[in-house]
């Protein structure tokens, strides 16, 4: 069975920073591109970083490059979120998804759209406030 367990979620200062984990278990993240999304209340699930597990390339959302770092651990079959100077608009419900994909250079036209991934997360909550 296919699942995706988020963690690593937290009330944080604007400053501060969190790592989110993403595990998944019952396949191996070899061939799949990983998207972390999230989702403030009132509005849409925004993209904002995403991984092909591949070929290792990775794209960020202007409101976070610079500031989040998308990595994998293949050894734990986990994809990771880095998140330095976090700011209160970082705040919100943070999902991982995941859908098969062997790589290739179309992966940017598709990266940060939630209608391409096939298995969620059941999301985990970054609050960022003083």
């Amino acid at each position: 069975q296919v699942q995706l367990v988020e963690s690593g979620g937290a009330l944080v200062q604007p400053g501060g920073s969190l790592r989110l984990s993403c595990a998944a278990s019952g396949f191996t993240l070899d061939y799949y591109a990983v998207g972390w999304f999230r989702q403030a209340p009132g509005k849409e699930r925004e993209g904002v970083s995403s991984i092909s597990t591949s070929d290792g390339s990775t794209y960020y959302a202007h409101s976070v490059k610079g500031r989040f770092t998308i990595s994998k651990d293949n050894a734990r079959n986990t994809v990771y979120l880095q998140m330095n100077s976090l700011k209160p608009e970082d705040t919100a419900v943070y999902y991982c998804a995941t859908v098969p994909f062997r790589g290739g250079s179309s992966f940017y036209r598709w990266a940060f759209g939630p209608d391409e991934y096939d298995y969620w997360g059941q999301g985990t909550q970054v609050t960022v406030s003083s």
